[in-house]
């Protein structure tokens, strides 16, 4: 069996830590303690010449405007991926019921190189938006679920109803939709030029809030420190919704999978042998 099948490692679970809950938040918060030293440094050497206008808080009202815009439209696209995981266990195991009902009235159907087929799009779907692939590699996958097309084509001159046969070829092309979509949200990047747009507005309200005129108290720190703390915040978490299915980078704004891991561990079950045989015989035998 491949390792990609054998071995399983969990997409993401519905338990989260404290660590990863608050990775992104020390990983900012490092990025402002950075921006605060450099804003005591231009303070200290009196790099300073802006004074507080309107303009100032008009363009940081117009940054924040832009990026709520970008937002709003990035998290459309993530609402759709939460359902994709749904999709496509609803499909595998529609597929997965259907040939099992079928198979003890055919001892030529091989239900287990069926099973094997569908736990390997599990697997190296897993692997496809593993870091190792950048996490969009699912030309794999597409292949993996091609292999059921020959065995799916040979159900009706065996004795499957046709209208079964339809049924399992509208599920495969289901999951066959599904990765696709996986693979065209993990790719494309919305509107690249606004997300230009975002960063260079994002960089220039930092440069100005550091050349902006401070009395060098702790509330101009603390202001400091806020408005820079939400720009840089927003720029990394565009970066991760934008790649909602990215798997192993630590982070806890990726698609829980849970659904596919409860799936894999019901189709290896199934292939345990039980009471010293393989369950698909005692099934053929019923």
């Amino acid at each position: 069996m491949p390792s990609s099948i054998t071995s399983h490692l969990p997409f993401g679970g519905s338990e989260l830590s404290l660590r990863k809950k608050f990775r992104l938040f020390f990983t900012v918060g490092a990025v402002v303690l950075v921006l605060g030293s450099v804003k005591a440094m231009v303070h200290y050497f009196g790099f300073e010449f802006l004074d507080l206008n309107g303009l100032v808080t008009s363009g940081i009202g117009g940054a924040i405007f832009i990026i709520g815009f970008l937002l709003s439209s990035i998290l459309k696209d993530y609402k759709e991926a939460e359902q994709i995981p749904t999709v496509l266990r609803t499909a595998i195991e529609a597929i997965d019921g259907d040939l099992e009902c079928f198979a003890p009235t055919n001892e030529r159907f091989n239900l287990r190189e069926a099973r094997l087929i569908l736990l390997g799009v599990i697997g190296k779907l897993r692997d496809g938006l593993g870091h190792a692939y950048d996490h969009k590699n699912i030309a794999p996958v597409l292949a993996e679920l091609g292999k059921l097309t020959p065995i799916l084509g040979r159900l009706e001159g065996m004795g499957m109803a046709a209208n079964f046969v339809v049924r399992l070829r509208a599920n495969q092309d289901a999951i066959r939709r599904a990765l696709l979509r996986i693979y065209t949200i993990q790719r494309v990047e919305f509107v690249p030029s606004v997300h230009v747009l975002v960063q260079t507005l994002v960089f220039s309200i930092i440069v100005l809030l550091l050349m902006l005129k401070t009395e060098g108290d702790p509330a101009a720190a603390l202001l400091f420190g806020f408005i820079t703390y939400m720009f840089v915040y927003v720029l990394y978490l565009i970066r991760l919704l934008e790649q909602p299915f990215a798997k192993g980078r630590g982070s806890v704004d990726d698609v829980s999978f849970f659904l596919l891991d409860e799936l894999e561990e019901q189709l290896r079950r199934s292939l345990e042998p039980a009471g010293g045989r393989p369950r698909l015989q005692a099934m053929g035998r019923a």
